[in-house]
């Protein structure tokens, strides 16, 4: 075995055991896994009331933060910069295919589109396939977990949150820049969260201004969505892209 795959596994191998330990358990027989629903239920109610104040609650004149093309733009940079830690991820997941089509995207994207602000790759045909740590986890073998609300970032489970964790270490951007580029950076991702705010206005709005439990929308369609993009049933219909996008 290379000395890098030592390594590789010397770090990876205790996170998917931690997770597997720390994962709790589906109660038989409920439909979801989710025995932190009331501290969770509180965590959504503060965040649906954060959001009301940033975005205007699902009223017809909708706040938006961002001007329509700064969004865009913005928007198109966070993708970017999410590649990398893409093709990362597609490797562990023994997965080439998507990792050099991420790798040429984000080549393209990063000269020809201006550091990402625009989005000549997927107009040559060559569109992202975005994966995270918490679908690594997911291959090889680690238990989805309990759902979780988190302040501010919304839906999870325990296992993606573990991902999450892992995906600031695995960033290859990150690790190879420096101050003040770091900030320009964390800037970039956050205006392409506001971004996705406004670009999937209407059905953020039709979860939690328009449903008789916001809560429980919100849960089944996150973790039927995560289920679709990880392939765990096939015949899902996926209405939405994930607007509580990872």
């Amino acid at each position: 075995m290379a000395p890098f795959d030592i390594r590789l596994r010397a770090f990876f191998v205790p996170t998917v055991l931690c997770v597997l330990a720390a994962c709790t358990a589906p109660e038989p027989g409920a439909e979801f896994n989710d025995p932190f629903e009331e501290q969770n239920r509180a965590v959504h109610a503060e965040n649906v009331s954060l959001d009301r104040t940033l975005f205007g609650g699902g009223k017809p004149d909708k706040k938006r933060l961002l001007p329509q093309p700064v969004a865009e733009g913005l928007g198109n940079v966070a993708d970017n910069l999410s590649m990398p830690g893409a093709v990362v991820n597609s490797v562990l997941q023994g997965r080439p295919a998507p990792a050099l089509r991420n790798t040429f995207r984000f080549a393209i994207n990063s000269t020809i589109g201006i550091a990402g602000i625009f989005d000549p790759a997927t107009a040559m045909g060559i569109d992202a396939e975005d994966t995270d740590f918490g679908e690594t986890l997911h291959v090889w073998g680690a238990p989805e977990g309990a759902f979780l609300v988190l302040p501010v970032a919304g839906p999870t489970t325990e296992r993606d949150l573990a991902g999450k964790v892992v995906d600031v270490f695995l960033d290859p951007v990150g690790a190879v820049v420096g101050e003040p580029e770091t900030y320009y950076i964390a800037a970039a991702k956050l205006g392409g969260k506001i971004a996705d705010r406004q670009r999937f206005s209407d059905t953020v709005d039709s979860i939690l201004y328009e449903s008789a439990d916001s809560y429980a929308q919100m849960r089944l369609l996150y973790l039927q969505n995560r289920d679709f993009e990880l392939g765990i049933e096939a015949d899902v219909f996926d209405p939405f892209e994930d607007p509580y996008g990872q």
